[in-house]
């Protein structure tokens, strides 16, 4: 998975092989009940995963995994099963006072907070953290903080003795953070890893700190034997009732690294001996393995699914001769068969249901609509209609795609769809980093590709500002459209500002439709995701978002 710090999203460019895996029984009760979790147990969270950051400067973790059970921040995520995910104090006594505008941002900590050895978590301590996630040989982590702090995009880590003048920390108990402009997503930022706090005195080796953070969380780190197990038992001074996003409910969690994805699903499915008490986090049931999981209903009841997930899209570049007319776009619309996309990522029920916003559904700011209605299958007729009138004929288009099994089906169905409009697309394969550099680079040649997003956190700023800005053009940017319209670019930036959380989503909720207005992109299906557990795992489920499981909550029964 590539990522970028400029952008406010992250491209799921490994979805296209991990999506298509998921039932759609939105009735279903989550996976594994909370009233039978019970304290104590250990858990097995089998993973392909060779490497876990636990440095919260170089992490990437989404709120609700990993890193998230031994370092806290100033806030964290809560989630549920059938409610929005929700942002809340975490080390903090509230998400944030904002002043200035919503420039200037103001936390004070609870009374009482301790690290695993005893010592008091102090204000100093998450200034010092932030600081360290600037310093280039810490770098990796998400870092949506690093252009919105004053002075940030000069700042280069506090190793040389400097500090970032826009991190205040007036006494023990309070943080201000003092922002280039408004913006009122700042309490999900504060919520990523790099906000956990980082005592000095304990960063002594910063190149290997990775190995065995300073335990904020529930859990500390017992032994890390990189690429194989990482084992992390009871921090004996936390404090649950500080922590409302926290269960730490077992007595220690295992990692298991390193593992094979079909390794993972068979030992699952199998549900014998100690995988009773594991679960995958990571690792999706595959197309292959569906049969074996819907034709066994013990094995049916230990899968949780995804109400929905990452948006898939069919980017058209909008720079290119044949792509740039609007109205050629809108015939594409059209033409494109939703349907064949769906059944190539597993159908209604795996694949994901067939999407017509950019908004995701469990985000603030989704409506459902459709500028562009059409059957299923699409209107070859109508684009070739809309074709005809804005001139165009024999078009030919080149898509730029993803060289897996169920990549390349997408492309096909894709390719088969504007053919029956009468537009000849040729399918050009690539790896995922070569492809990635292809569609973010600078030139842009190409056509057309299909990519996956998931933003990193549940505002509509991440599906909208990466993908649609023009300051994301080339240079690593995520606006594979190459989409560039200055009023769009005036309302994200009003949007960002905007602290009212209604108002917020009304505005995004807007800017969604005036840039399908334009059509720079084809919405294909909201894609879903669907994990297995051992039977004795509870509070396993996924929520409107993210669509993984919540590692924070898990439990056991006995």
């Amino acid at each position: 998975m590539k990522r970028t710090t400029r952008a406010i999203a992250v491209a799921a460019v490994l979805a296209l092989a991990a999506t298509a895996c998921n039932a759609n029984d939105k009735t279903a009760a989550p996976s594994g009940g909370s009233a039978a979790a019970e304290p104590g147990g250990t858990i097995h969270l089998l993973s392909t995963s060779k490497d876990i950051h636990l440095d919260p400067a170089k992490s990437q973790n989404l709120g609700i995994s990993t890193v998230h059970l031994i370092v806290r921040g100033l806030t964290s995520w809560k989630t549920s099963p059938d409610k929005a995910t929700e942002v809340v104090p975490d080390l903090a006594t509230d998400i944030g006072k904002s002043s200035d505008g919503g420039k200037t941002w103001t936390y004070k900590l609870k009374s009482g907070l301790k690290y695993e050895d005893g010592s008091p978590i102090v204000a100093a301590d998450i200034k010092y953290g932030v600081e360290r996630s600037f310093a280039p040989e810490l770098s990796g982590g998400l870092g949506y903080h690093k252009s919105l702090l004053v002075g940030g995009d000069k700042y280069t880590g506090p190793y040389k003795n400097q500090e970032l003048a826009s991190i205040e920390t007036p006494d023990d108990t309070t943080i201000v953070f003092k922002l280039n402009k408004p913006f009122g997503d700042w309490p999900w930022i504060v919520s990523m890893p790099a906000f956990g706090p980082v005592p000095k005195k304990a960063d002594t080796d910063p190149s290997h700190y990775d190995d065995k953070p300073v335990a904020s969380g529930p859990y500390r780190v017992k032994t890390n034997d990189t690429g194989s197990k990482l084992v992390l038992d009871r921090n004996p001074n936390w404090d649950k009732a500080t922590d409302e996003a926290r269960t730490g409910l077992p007595d220690s969690i295992v990692f298991d690294m390193g593992l094979q994805p079909d390794v993972v699903n068979q030992r699952l499915i199998a549900d014998a001996g100690d995988d009773k008490f594991a679960a995958a986090t990571g690792t999706v049931i595959p197309p292959a393995l569906i049969p074996s999981v819907t034709g066994n209903p013990a094995v049916k009841a230990r899968v949780a699914k995804s109400p929905s997930g990452a948006l898939q899209y069919l980017a058209m570049n909008n720079k290119r001769p044949g792509l740039s007319n609007p109205e050629v776009r809108k015939a594409i619309q059209y033409a494109v068969d939703k349907q064949a996309v769906q059944v190539a990522q597993g159908g209604p029920d795996f694949g994901g249901e067939i999407a017509t916003t950019l908004i995701t559904p469990g985000i603030d700011g989704y409506s459902k609509y459709d500028l562009y209605p059409a059957s299923p299958q699409g209107d070859p007729d109508k684009a070739k209609s809309m074709l005809a009138a804005a001139g165009v004929s024999n078009l030919n288009l080149v898509l730029a795609a993803t060289n897996t099994p169920v990549g390349l089906s997408v492309a096909q169905a894709i390719q088969q769809g504007l053919k029956r409009a009468g537009i000849t697309v040729t399918i050009k394969p690539y790896e995922s980093d070569p492809l990635f550099d292809l569609t973010t680079g600078p030139k842009g040649d190409y056509d057309l590709t299909v990519s996956s997003w998931l933003p990193d956190f549940p505002s509509a700023l991440g599906n909208i500002q990466p993908l649609f800005g023009s300051s994301e053009i080339g240079n690593g940017g995520y606006n594979q459209s190459r989409y560039s319209n200055p009023a769009v670019d005036a309302a994200i930036q009003a949007a960002t500002a905007e602290q009212d959380r209604t108002k917020a989503a009304a505005a995004w909720g807007a800017l969604d439709k005036q840039i399908m207005a334009d059509a720079p992109l084809v919405p294909l299906i909201y894609a879903r995701t669907a994990f297995l557990h051992g039977s004795k795992v509870q509070n396993f489920y996924l929520p409107s978002y993210p669509p993984y499981p919540n590692v924070l909550t898990l439990g056991l029964s006995k």
